[in-house]
């Protein structure tokens, strides 16, 4: 028995009951009540996730609690090792005020994404630093290699915890595409039948191969629960994200929360239809997608597999390269104004499984392009780049455990 299957029981009593029922008005509105100390211990590890170390006093004041309420919860969740005391902050009147931050050994949880080309198996902790990161390549996701892979992964990951560390371990959570057994056509290399993933139950096989309690949700949609509780996301209550990666996907955040939508599957952006194609109009996974610029690399001739290698900086590719930067760029542009013609964001993020500077230059043209669409009737939303990187979906899934264990949520929202 490995150290984490171990810890699975010992957590078990420390852990916030994740299985009830809550009436969640707002991420800032306490409840005094009695009955509802579950309830209020989530607002206040929520209220220092989402804004840093704070002191009781401030606690009290966002969360519309009182400060002996609060101070109660506070000494629980200390002694229960998911917070710790700051430095205190002098320079004031007064006494210096201690800021409460979380403890990071007191949240750790794994994420697996599986992607059409490769998989990816993380371990993060409250801060969303990745403690591990395990990789594989496929030319086709197989569930047998995706389950083999979860187990051996989780026993290596195992083998350099604690036994406390192994304890805090929430679950782990699964990013993975949206009916990924469609457009085997398209993804180049795929040659095999995907079928089997229809009626495949990927979350019990990786409950059975790991002994933890499994989460399971739209690959994109995690990568944009990445970005909003780790990155870049906090600075906006309303946005549209989109991922490049194999396929191009995205995210939507409402109210500043993550919109998963009636079925799970909200921010479907690659099925956006744009432009023409010989059989009419055509979808943005088409346009603006890395399996296109694979694609361009085989047919001139051009190794592809650096692409799906996370320490590949893409060098030598800059001629074909900077076409499929501009071709994305000018089919991101046209699906932003579509999209925002529908919700009126503030801003668009972009986010791309490649190298930073990719990214950036990805960002940088098609803010270009944005200045020459006709936006009449709209806000034009701020374009920036995502800042989680090219594991933003790995880390979203593992903040899936999270979030049932410890943070609040709500209903349609993660």
């Amino acid at each position: 028995m490995t150290n984490c299957h171990a810890g699975v029981e010992s957590a078990k009593g420390r852990i916030l009951d994740a299985t009830h029922e809550y009436e969640v008005r707002t991420i800032c509105q306490g409840v005094n009540q009695a009955g509802v100390r579950d309830h209020n211990e989530r607002l206040v590890l929520s209220l220092i996730q989402r804004n840093g170390g704070l002191p009781n006093a401030q606690i009290a004041r966002q969360a519309n609690l009182s400060a002996q309420t609060v101070s109660v919860i506070i000494r629980l969740l200390e002694r229960d090792g998911l917070l710790l005391r700051g430095e205190p902050v002098r320079g004031k009147v007064g006494k210096p005020s201690i800021p409460m931050i979380l403890n990071p050994d007191g949240f750790l949880s794994l994420g697996l994404d599986v992607g059409r080309r490769s998989a990816s198996l993380v371990l993060i902790d409250a801060l969303g630093k990745v403690r591990f990161d395990l990789r594989i390549a496929y030319s086709e996701p197989v569930p047998e290699v995706i389950t083999q892979f979860a187990r051996t992964g989780l026993d290596q990951i195992c083998t350099g915890l604690t036994s406390d560390q192994a304890a805090a371990i929430s679950g782990i959570g699964v990013a993975a595409p949206h009916e990924l057994w469609h457009w085997t056509e398209t993804a180049q290399g795929s040659d095999g039948d995907l079928s089997v993933w229809k009626s495949f139950g990927l979350q019990k096989a990786i409950e059975d191969a790991t002994g933890y309690k499994v989460f399971v949700q739209n690959d994109t949609t995690s990568a944009c629960t990445a970005e909003h509780l780790f990155g870049r996301g906090k600075e906006f209550a309303d946005y549209a994200y989109f991922f490049v990666g194999a396929f191009v996907g995205g995210g939507v955040v409402l109210g500043n929360a993550v919109y998963v939508g009636r079925t799970g599957n909200a921010g479907a952006f690659g099925s956006l239809p744009i432009g023409n194609g010989a059989g009419g109009p055509s979808q943005l996974l088409h346009k603006a997608s890395l399996y296109l610029l694979a694609q361009q690399l085989e047919n001139a001739g051009r190794d592809a597999s650096p692409l799906w290698d996370p320490k590949s900086d893409w060098a030598g590719f800059d001629d074909i390269l900077a076409l499929w930067i501009d071709e994305t760029a000018k089919n991101l542009s046209a699906a932003i104004v579509s999209v925002c013609a529908v919700i009126d964001f503030e801003c668009a993020m972009i986010e791309c499984s490649g190298p930073p500077h990719v990214r950036r230059q990805l960002v940088e043209a098609t803010r270009r392009y944005l200045n020459d669409r006709d936006t009449r009737g709209i806000s034009e939303p701020v374009t920036v780049e995502a800042t989680v990187g090219r594991s933003a979906r790995a880390i979203g899934a593992a903040t899936l455990p999270l979030i049932s264990r410890y943070f609040l949520n709500q209903p349609g929202f993660v």
